[in-house]
């Protein structure tokens, strides 16, 4: 195969490495993107727009007016016409987060073509391979679970490192610390709107090595997505007080052996003006991951809670 200037070629290059695309994860698959067409070039917009042009792709801004609410950008393919569509004004890596994305939009029908054995996926399924698969492109595992470490988990910092949204650094954090440690962390935004604090995205891991090494059957200390900040959190601390702050020790059990969790809450200040809470839980037996970030952020230390964060 000399050439991949084409969706098919590069299709037919996953079949025949994998024997389905089926077999190739969504971090595969990007890995095998990065190898045949970044190699050594930045990895940008325009990089991006040379790519998506080498493969027959146009890439085109429009009006942010027209588009749906959370909707970034969408696709459309007409014979051999191929466009991605990006909203005009978006972050710079909302844009490249859309190329990619769609990208891998675009390639699920193709790859119904060059292996007829392949089952294509849904919808939603299409969806949430695209957002990994993004992900994992802009984001190279390896690496980027290197700087986690290097960081002591501080999601503020990764994004700034690597010019992503919190959001995504948040959620990448979860896929590459899959399976190594129990690890939870949330992120809070203001609404303007509605004038109030929610949780907007989170993720979390799991040990598979260690099943014991895992906190069980308390899913309710966890906030999940559309939870509001409650009163006495360490979150609302932060955001009452503007400053980051640690809880050494979160017990869970009625137990004065209860090593517990160990939980570390840090703004991000835009202007003097909090916009973002990070919230990062590991077991406290693992509190030296975070000291890099304990190191640099110098938190405020309380003793901890029991049974809340």
């Amino acid at each position: 195969m000399k050439s991949f200037s084409d969706l098919r070629h590069f299709c037919q290059y996953i079949v025949k490495k994998y024997g389905s695309p089926a077999n190739a994860s969504e971090e595969e698959k990007a890995q095998e993107f990065r190898n045949i067409y970044l190699r050594n070039l930045p990895l940008d917009i325009r990089t991006l727009r040379a790519i998506a042009s080498a493969c027959g792709i146009h890439v085109n801004s429009i009006d942010g007016k027209i588009f749906p609410e959370n909707i970034r950008g969408y696709h459309d393919v007409f014979e051999d016409n191929r466009n991605i569509y990006y909203k005009k004004g978006d972050t710079i890596s909302g844009i490249e987060n859309t190329i990619l994305h769609e990208f891998r939009e675009m390639i699920e029908p193709v790859f119904t073509e060059v292996c007829l054995d392949y089952i294509p996926l849904r919808t939603t399924a299409v969806h949430l391979a695209a957002n990994k698969f993004a992900t994992a492109v802009l984001l190279p595992k390896e690496e980027f679970q290197d700087k986690v470490y290097e960081t002591g988990f501080d999601v503020i910092a990764l994004s700034k490192l690597y010019f992503k949204s919190c959001s995504q650094v948040l959620l990448r954090m979860g896929e590459v610390l899959q399976g190594r440690l129990f690890f939870y962390s949330a992120l809070y935004e203001f609404n303007g709107e509605q004038k109030e604090w929610k949780l907007n995205y989170w993720t979390g891991s799991a040990n598979n090595e260690d099943p014991e090494a895992n906190v069980y059957g308390l899913d309710g200390i966890f906030p999940k997505k559309g939870r509001s900040v409650d009163p006495g959190s360490l979150v609302d601390m932060v955001i009452q007080r503007k400053r980051p702050y640690l809880a050494e020790r979160i017990t869970l059990l009625n137990d004065l052996e209860d090593e517990g969790l160990v939980s570390l809450a840090s703004p991000l200040n835009i202007s003097g003006i909090i916009t973002k809470v990070i919230l990062v839980v590991l077991l406290r037996l693992n509190r030296n991951l975070l000291e890099p970030q304990i190191e640099r952020t110098r938190p405020v230390v309380i003793e901890g809670f029991h049974r809340h964060l």
